[in-house]
């Protein structure tokens, strides 16, 4: 078997890179990474360079994979190393540029280091060694990981960190009030309050899916998305033909849903299917409408799980918000090697910084809806 760095997720056939992949996370999807750097979304220019690294067997097929990219900073990933940078650049060393193990923009626990057997995962875990003993980065990291490299990580002398989201479970709710049953009167009432505060405003959504959605709805959409962006000041992650690019190659997953008003488009949401889970990944709006975030984002989505039959909602990361509408703290982990000193005292910071996370995941339970055990 050999390693082979690729400069473009095209560079190997979309049926050897899925083979390997669970078929129901879209995330790593050869389509998907093909949206972000076929957009323009992910470029060199953008900050990120495509270092995807697999290995092959002598008839050219895929025994491992690891989506890698070259960063020249720190957005965009979701896991903040913004102070380390500072650090290691006080000490008169550059922290850029490192190497990052994720899927850009996308916050989104899944598989990263996939392989065919111990050895081929092995092969990409000791190539990275090497990019770091040459000192051509200053860092390695993975990012959202679900567990299956934790202990080849551990091995070989990455260090983990944890980090929080919250998650919608559907236990096999019927409907949107099968799962009201479950919370506290108080709680009933609010659920409700803001679900009407919407529909008294007159808003109706209409869900969008596969081959239903067309260029004009991606024209519709793409203004609402990137309005998120352009209120902060900020240029929008994605590029208007990264939507296109998706739904040409996995129109399967793809979930659109449109608020509208008197026959007008005043809000839109995008979600991706998964196996199991719904990921809800990117709204806009316009103008503004009380509840209507709530209601687009949230309830929406939890009334799709419901219909769908999937287990799980991640409505994206961060958002303590979420905890009183019944998502629940979830721990996740990223997975971090450095340069020699800096990496010491990395490692000194999250021994110190897990202990707090898991009290803070034991604190938030306090806040959910659901009605205590008589």
């Amino acid at each position: 078997m050999h390693i082979r760095q690729l400069n473009h997720i095209n560079e190997v056939p979309s049926v050897s890179w899925d083979a390997l992949i669970p078929s129901g996370y879209p995330f790593l999807r050869h389509a998907f990474l093909v949206a972000l750097e076929s957009s323009g979304s992910v470029t060199a220019e953008q900050g990120w360079i495509a270092s995807h690294l697999v290995v092959e067997n002598p008839d050219g097929n895929l025994q491992a994979l690891l989506p890698l990219y070259q960063k020249l900073h720190s957005y965009g990933e979701y896991v903040f190393d913004f102070q380390w940078a500072d650090a290691w650049e006080r000490a008169g060393r550059r922290y850029y540029p490192k190497c990052l193990a994720a899927i850009p923009f996308s916050p989104v626990q899944g598989p990263r280091l996939v392989g065919r057997c111990e050895q081929s995962r092995a092969m990409i875990l000791d190539y990275l060694d090497s990019v770091l003993a040459q000192n051509e980065v200053s860092s390695l990291h993975l990012l959202f990981n679900q567990g299956e490299e934790n202990a080849a990580l551990e091995a070989a002398g990455w260090v983990q960190r944890l980090g929080c989201q919250f998650h919608w479970i559907n236990r096999d709710y019927d409907d949107f009030d099968d799962f009201l049953a479950a919370c506290s009167s108080r709680k009933r009432k609010n659920f409700r309050k803001e679900r009407q505060a919407v529909a008294a405003q007159g808003i109706e959504f209409v869900w969008l899916a596969a081959k239903q959605i067309t260029e004009a709805d991606w024209d519709r959409f793409y203004p609402f998305y990137a309005a998120t962006y352009l209120k902060r000041g900020q240029h929008p992650y994605l590029e208007r033909d990264f939507f296109s690019l998706l739904s040409e190659g996995m129109a399967d997953a793809v979930r659109l849903v449109f608020a509208r008003l008197d026959d007008r488009d005043v809000a839109g949401a995008l979600f991706l299917a998964g196996d199991d889970t719904l990921y809800g990944r990117y709204w806009g709006c316009l103008d503004e409408f009380d509840r209507l975030h709530f209601e687009t984002c949230f309830y929406q989505g939890m009334d799709r799980c419901i219909a769908e039959g999937f287990a799980r909602f991640d409505a994206g990361a961060q958002g303590e918000h979420k905890l009183i509408r019944g998502f629940e703290p979830v721990m996740t982990q990223s997975w971090h090697k450095l340069q020699p000193g800096l990496h010491e005292a990395v490692e000194d910071f999250l021994r110190r910084e897990r202990a707090g996370m898991l009290d803070y995941q034991s604190d938030a339970r306090s806040y959910l809806p659901f009605r205590q055990a008589e």
